[in-house]
């Protein structure tokens, strides 16, 4: 029987262990070794953190990290990864809500860590610790005493209304998800993922896990590549990457820059993407340099173990608008409106919830856990817990699940109702514009662009022909590039300001 994580990992290394499990541009670790070594790491590990208790890791993305990681799992513990680049204050409050005395780190931060309320741990110090005990032996004492409902790692969320927060995700969680996601999209191990998002975003626990749990090779894209599209390519085609798990301005980086005319992956057949709503515009450059492979839509919150819902995307033409699709094998999907009352009609939109096995812990040392992570209020004859996503869908005509936007940033504009993402993807569809975003403020909505400068005038006479005049955007305003946030997706706030200055 396999109850945790680590068991995954060992079958899988039992099976291959001469194969390559992770790799970087510098290093790369076959299966047998990395367990050896995760082994070997959490003997010190064990000295300085309890089980049970979060190990925070701040090293650059990189097989090293990896094995700290599954050094952490090895110490009866759980990770979270920790970014050198954010501000001292977000660190520190990271610090004190996982309650941490210590970090494991890369020399490198030892001025950053030395503003922080932690004690650093340099992972060179901690191999000579561990060298000079002649390779410990490990004992599995705390190995034995995991179960599937003790954490596997904590990610926080952006704080983007307030101090971040930190999910808690259990083994059980991610062996639901994972078990389900590989074999959903047949992932093995002749497969080759390309990792492009950062350790503390959950899209890289499917990177991550898709390894561990199949043998397929995961390669670490440095981050630097996604500024240059011909090295990003040359990567994807000298890797022989297979499969990507992107988030979508990731994948619109290659698309708007006609990286397709330099290079096309020849072995690229699964191709996800998720975090925001894919624009049809450069699905469709996709689709037609890379015909035959096979397209998905993820859509889901950290709070729910990566994703909840899936949709496989047809050959031929991407339709006008996108479904999430349906759930995940064993996750429920409730439609709950502002009553509390369960909608299972066409084209009726609610909140969006979640129920099942992939349902995080919580969120570790806040009360907002209790907030968000409810009893089903559909469901009065047992327990069932739930979570809230705080976004909302609908069923389409076609029975499938369709995003509408945030229900916290759904804005009220003369008298009416209004969803953003409906104007962002009517702008989208005119010629000159390969992507647009809304921001709400002072009373106005205003339009940001990326294409061709375009005239006003000719936006607006083409919104007119789908839009009702309340809906259309005072101001259009073009930049050559959206500024994204570390994870991928468009920086709203970093918009907002532009609009202040």
């Amino acid at each position: 029987m396999k109850y945790t994580i680590l068991d995954y990992l060992e079958s899988t290394a039992s099976s291959y262990p001469e194969k390559t499990a992770f790799a970087d541009v510098q290093h790369s670790i076959n299966w047998k070794d990395f367990v050896s070594k995760s082994k070997m790491l959490s003997t010190v590990v064990s000295q300085y953190f309890e089980s049970g208790q979060a190990v925070p890791v701040m090293i650059d993305k990189s097989v090293k990290t990896l094995e700290y990681f599954f050094a952490a799992l090895y110490s009866g513990c759980f990770y979270s990864y920790f970014d050198a680049t954010f501000p001292d204050s977000r660190l520190n409050s990271m610090v004190e809500t996982l309650n941490v005395k210590y970090i494991i780190c890369d020399r490198r931060f030892e001025k950053k860590v030395s503003t922080l309320n932690v004690t650093p741990l340099f992972f060179d110090d901690l191999e000579k610790e561990f060298n000079a005990k002649s390779c410990e032996e490990y004992y599995d004492t705390r190995r034995k005493n995991i179960i599937d409902t003790d954490p596997a790692y904590a990610n926080f969320t952006s704080g983007s209304t307030g101090t971040p927060k930190a999910v808690v995700v259990s083994h059980r969680s991610v062996i639901d998800f994972i078990t389900c996601f590989t074999e959903l999209f047949d992932i093995t191990e002749k497969d080759n993922i390309a990792n492009q998002a950062p350790f503390d975003f959950d899209v890289s626990v499917k990177d991550i896990f898709s390894g561990v749990f199949t043998g397929a090779t995961v390669h670490l894209v440095p981050k630097m590549f996604f500024s240059f599209p011909t090295k990003l390519l040359d990567y994807l085609e000298e890797r022989e990457i297979t499969t990507i798990i992107w988030a979508v301005s990731a994948m619109c980086i290659l698309s708007t820059l006609n990286g397709f005319d330099y290079k096309v992956p020849s072995k690229l057949n699964k191709i996800m993407f998720s975090g925001e709503v894919m624009p049809c515009k450069q699905l469709e450059i996709w689709k037609k340099f890379i015909p035959n492979a096979q397209y998905i839509n993820l859509y889901g919150p950290t709070e729910i173990t990566c994703n909840c819902t899936y949709y496989i995307l047809p050959a031929g033409t991407v339709p006008d608008t996108i479904p999430i699709g349906v759930p995940f094998p064993n996750e429920r999907i409730y439609l709950i409106d502002e009553n509390n009352k369960l909608i299972t009609e066409k084209n009726a939109e609610g909140e969006l919830c979640v129920g099942g096995t992939c349902v995080a812990i919580g969120y570790y040392n806040s009360p907002k856990t209790q907030e968000v992570f409810v009893q089903n209020p559909c469901q009065n004859s047992r327990y069932e817990r739930i979570y809230k996503t705080g976004d909302l869908a609908k069923y389409g005509d076609d029975g499938l699940l369709y995003y509408i936007g945030r229900k916290d940033t759904q804005i009220k504009h003369m008298g009416h109702r209004i969803e953003l993402g409906e104007i962002e993807g009517a702008i989208s569809k005119h010629n000159n514009i390969t992507r647009a975003c809304c921001i709400f403020s002072d009373n106005r909505i205003t339009a940001f662009y990326t294409g061709t400068e375009t005239e006003k005038k000719e936006i607006v006479s083409m919104l007119r022909i789908n839009l009702p005049s309340y809906m259309i955007p005072s101001d259009f305003i073009f930049i050559s590039e959206f500024p994204l946030t570390k994870n991928g997706k468009i920086d709203k706030r970093t918009l907002l300001e532009k609009l202040h200055d």
